[in-house]
């Protein structure tokens, strides 16, 4: 059988797999150790050890579950109510001013977290129940939750881009600094949408009322602190990783800690909130491992088919295409793919292909990496089947159908659309924060 006809029926087989309902990991490694064993005998069998093995040795691994709990402390002890209340003093005085503080809550949340499904948790039960009671139209905050959560794993530290790292081999550091400028980028575009739609319809976003706005200073400057703890978690972490004074895995440590004390200091911490957080800390961290431990497996299969190699001469000796035709292509089946499956499952499927394959195209494997976080979040958000669709229908009140979710997200992904196109005509956006802070001395 030709290795490309071996190549296909993997991938079918696995599609199969995943439409039956299997969890992804077991997916994945199934098709794996069943395609190993078929064409190498007991030989095969070496290959899920040498997966064992490198997973055991990424030294970087060891951030993932500091940053997870770093996140869940952070969110168990209610820190994001404080945000909120901040957001809702100094800016409620302006047409759409929630709606806006709802996007800078979830750039916060994404620092404190680096999953999106944390912002739509926080967005859904913090803020959504608040803009609905101040008369914001539920078309409009409903959109601006889902846009706001998709910035969870492209501002760092995203947890999804430490997944990339490790299947494509690339510097997580250098991916969490690249995803920074597109993630400001995507989030100033919201807000620029945000803020002229409500001023030219006051209706869709009205300011607070003058009692409601008349808060004493003094509440004011406390509500102050109490948003700029977060900046201050995530500068402890980082200042010190970027000026490389301590190492990606001894900052995350440093994140961890830190939330740990601002919980304590702020008497938000009890036995039930670090259960919480290191219960789902545990039960994250090794959903991701397996994750990972199939998806080099399954790697490992096609680096022994050499059907990335098969792939591109089809792509470019055989039919002719641009590369910059067959990176579109690629990012559309990302969008297909999303209809579907979650990023992480997206990844894993594709990655074993796509990534060698950039890299043979001559594109920065960072700068793709920024782009799949983009498309995949787009692909979150469409229909019929988009992952973040669902998660919002199953958190919003009844008086939301799926209908508004539907046409809610309209604008916010033709925005994401346009950020994404940015990213790709200019790489520079993604890449000279990385080259600055690398190259520097």
């Amino acid at each position: 059988m030709p290795y490309e006809l071996i190549a296909l029926l993997m991938f079918s087989s696995l599609m199969l797999m995943l439409m039956t309902g299997q969890r992804i990991f077991g997916a994945i490694g199934a098709v794996a150790a069943i395609a190993a064993l078929s064409l190498w005998g007991t030989g095969g069998s070496d290959i899920p050890y040498a997966a064992t093995m490198k997973l055991m040795k990424w030294y970087p691994l060891l951030t993932l579950p500091m940053f997870i709990f770093m996140g869940y402390v952070l969110s168990e002890s209610k820190l994001a109510d404080d945000l909120y209340r901040m957001f809702h003093v100094w800016m409620g005085s302006l047409n759409g001013g929630l709606a806006v503080g709802t996007i800078l809550l979830m750039i916060l949340v994404s620092a404190m977290n680096g999953l999106s499904v944390a912002g739509m948790a926080i967005g859904a039960t913090i803020a959504l129940p608040e803009l609905l009671r101040r008369g914001y139209d539920k078309r409009m905050v409903t959109g601006v939750i889902q846009a706001g959560s998709s910035l969870g794993i492209l501002v760092p530290p995203s947890v999804v881009l430490v997944l990339y790292a490790m299947i494509a081999r690339q510097p997580v550091g250098q991916l969490w600094l690249a995803g920074v400028v597109p993630g400001l980028i995507m989030a100033a575009m919201f807000i620029v949408y945000i803020a002229t739609r409500c001023r030219l319809q006051p209706e869709l976003g009205p300011a607070l009322s003058e009692e409601e706005r008349n808060v004493p200073l003094a509440e004011k400057i406390r509500l102050l602190r109490a948003g700029a703890l977060p900046i201050i978690i995530f500068a402890a972490m980082m200042v010190p990783f970027i000026n490389g004074w301590t190492s990606l895995v001894e900052s995350s440590a440093i994140g961890a800690l830190t939330a740990l004390l601002a919980a304590v200091l702020k008497g938000r911490m009890n036995r039930q909130v670090f259960e919480t957080s290191v219960r789902q800390t545990l039960a994250i961290s090794c959903m991701f491992m397996w994750i990972i431990l199939a998806a080099l497996g399954f790697g490992a299969v096609f680096d022994g088919l050499g059907a990335v190699r098969a792939i591109e001469m089809l792509f470019t000796d055989q039919l002719g295409l641009n590369p910059w035709v067959i990176l579109i292509l690629m990012q559309l089946s990302f969008l297909i793919m999303g209809t579907f499956l979650d990023d992480t499952a997206m990844l894993v499927i594709v990655a074993p292909l796509y990534v060698p394959l950039v890299g043979m195209l001559g594109f920065d494997l960072i700068w793709y990496g920024i782009l799949y976080t983009i498309t995949t979040q787009i692909a979150y958000m469409t229909p019929p089947f988009g992952y973040n669709l669902f998660l919002m229908r199953a958190m919003a009140p009844p008086e939301i159908s799926l209908r508004d979710i539907y046409i809610s997200i309209i604008p916010f992904v033709l925005i994401m659309v346009a950020a994404l196109a940015l990213v790709m005509l200019f790489p520079q956006l993604a890449l000279w924060l990385p080259e600055t802070v690398y190259n520097k001395g």
